[in-house]
């Protein structure tokens, strides 16, 4: 059994390296849920066994699957992704999936956060959730990395780093009173430098409109290298998404970073806005305390979030009007890799897409 440490990451010299750092491979989750996942998740399970390929190309592939739907996902995905059994309440480990961590010299442990479903009883997105609370640990049982247990609720795509000691994250995240809301902004900033070995946070407001995480930064923004943060952007003043991303943009422009770098800001073109349809909605079985899918309303559409993988870029294909500009942008921010789009409706439909649904093993 590997170790859970008392310590802290940070005492222990641990760090989160940037995601543009090299990996050893990728972490997934299979989707199942019928009252989340249209037509009993059927269209969902192909859209992250093209994620997977994709991603497979350019380093070595797990997926965690229920062992009800073993066989089916085993059938659906290629000989060279990994498949194990690992219980989950939904299928999005970069959420309840932990925190990778290196050392200076080739150790790896992780982050257990706590998890409580984006928000817990009163909020979150499902109940129960205890599967998904014990993820982090199986998937570090799983790697032989040892564990550090965290002392606050964090998802994994509420934060982003630069590997050279820089956080960013969203008010709106982490802020919210259903998440920690006995601490105050100071405490929960201190745990993030403890537990992702970092030495400045750069907060941003608000998350991608109508996001139902409460705002992830992983659809707003996210590190291309130490100094460099790519960010959704829309031109539409009419559009809620315009003021958003303006306060966002203003915020880094004025930041500096843990090296005393300003910040180079890349524009990405915000996809849409995309509406759930009718047909869409009526796939989905209706559940108690679940998110519901209503035809018309908005989705949290961003090309943010995407994955960055050893050798590619692995982004979601959402609106055929912009998806090649997207492309474009993404190869001029990473030109030493291959730049490829997976078709991601039926991901965004789940709420969240690409990087949402992945968690990038560093190399140690």
């Amino acid at each position: 059994m590997t170790a859970t440490h008392k310590s802290t990451p940070a005492e222990d010299g641990f760090r989160m390296p940037g995601e543009f750092e090299p990996h050893s491979g990728c972490w997934m989750a299979w989707p199942e849920r019928p009252d989340n996942w249209r037509l009993g998740a059927k269209p969902a399970q192909e859209a992250y066994a093209a994620v997977a390929v994709a991603i497979a190309a350019s380093e070595p592939v797990t997926m965690a699957v229920s062992d009800g739907q073993f066989e089916n996902c085993r059938a659906l995905l290629p000989p060279e992704v990994r498949v194990v059994e690992v219980s989950t309440d939904d299928a999005w480990i970069r959420d309840h999936g932990p925190t990778f961590l290196l050392d200076g010299e080739g150790g790896r442990r992780g982050v257990d956060w706590r998890f409580n479903a984006w928000g817990g009883r009163n909020s979150g997105l499902y109940f129960p959730w205890d599967r998904d609370e014990r993820v982090a640990a199986k998937v570090l049982e799983v790697e032989g990395a040892g564990r550090y247990r965290a002392p606050i609720v964090l998802e994994g795509g509420a934060i982003h780093v630069d590997g050279e000691g820089t956080v960013l994250t969203t008010e709106e995240c982490l802020l919210n009173p259903n998440r920690n809301p006995e601490l105050s902004k100071e405490q929960i900033e201190r745990v993030l430098l403890d537990y992702l070995g970092a030495e400045k946070v750069v907060w941003l407001g608000a998350g991608v409109f109508e996001d139902e995480t409460d705002g992830h930064v992983d659809n707003l923004a996210c590190f291309a290298r130490p100094g460099v943060v790519l960010l959704t952007w829309t031109e539409d003043e009419e559009d809620p998404q315009h003021a958003i991303s303006r306060d966002a943009r203003e915020r880094l422009e004025a930041a500096t970073d843990a090296r005393g770098r300003g910040f180079e800001v890349v524009l990405l073109p915000s996809p849409g806005p995309l509406l759930i349809s009718a047909e869409e909605a009526e796939g989905v079985d209706a559940a108690e305390g679940t998110q519901p899918r209503r035809a018309g309303d908005r989705m949290a559409a961003s090309y943010v979030n995407f994955y960055l993988g050893h050798s590619r870029v692995v982004y979601p294909l959402l609106d055929p009007r912009h998806d090649e500009e997207a492309a474009g942008i993404l190869r001029r921010a990473f030109p030493e890799r291959e730049v490829v789009g997976v078709p991601a409706r039926e991901v965004l439909l789940g709420g969240g897409n690409v990087h949402c649904i992945t968690q990038q093993v560093p190399q140690g």
